[in-house]
């Protein structure tokens, strides 16, 4: 498939055919291009949590869903997903790295840092299982932990607390699905949201094509 096109075709898929596994080599390929994804100081301080077996998937519903929360269509969809990843991310291992002589940043102050690169650089690895996905022809869906679930999420699973799920992604072949109701926002136009040049030049006219030749 051509690279454009999975982009075009990427979208969040909430139902899934419990009868088709995800095949192992899928999943290997999922999580490999997961690993290349860029990272800070190439310091790659991420921890997948693979979930395939209905007893572990059974666990992580178990585990992260609200107790006392009704059983909704997007639930009883999500949870047809043969396959989980939870991608973790892990600040200590970044401080760590930027200590090294070549960072020289040897208080490992947080404060040093603009953003949380840590969860950013999970963010990037998720994105390439979800492009990832859609090469492969299968559906699947970034989604939260609800923060007061993460403790239990983390005695079911022994996750160690230097490692913060940032979400989990199901995985699966799509079943019939209801379009999610926010889509009826639209997508908003590239010259509302891009400025060149300066932030008040939103919707110039300027050609980067010209600048090129």
């Amino acid at each position: 498939m051509e690279f454009r096109d999975v982009v075009r075709r990427r979208r969040m898929v909430r139902s899934y055919d419990p009868d088709r596994p995800v095949p192992a080599a899928v999943v290997d390929r999922l999580l490999d291009h997961a690993v290349r994804a860029p990272s800070a100081g190439f310091s790659q301080g991420w921890g997948f949590l693979v979930l395939e077996s209905p007893a572990d998937r059974e666990r992580f519903w178990a585990s992260t869903t609200p107790q006392g929360a009704p059983e909704s269509r997007w639930l009883t969809g999500m949870r047809q997903a043969p396959l989980i990843v939870v991608p973790h991310s892990n600040r200590s291992v970044y401080l760590d790295r930027y200590a090294e002589p070549d960072k020289g940043w040897a208080d490992r102050d947080e404060a040093r840092w603009p953003v949380p690169y840590w969860h950013i650089d999970t963010g990037f690895a998720a994105m390439l299982m979800l492009l990832t996905v859609v090469d492969e022809e299968l559906g699947a869906c970034f989604f939260g932990i609800p923060p007061e679930r993460t403790a239990s999420y983390r005695d079911a699973f022994g996750v160690p607390d230097e490692f913060t799920p940032i979400g989990a992604i199901s995985i699966g072949y799509p079943a019939p699905d209801r379009r999610s109701p926010s889509l009826r926002r639209g997508r908003r136009p590239v010259d509302q949201v891009v400025h060149r040049g300066r932030w008040d030049a939103r919707g110039s006219s300027f050609d980067a094509g010209e600048q090129r030749n």
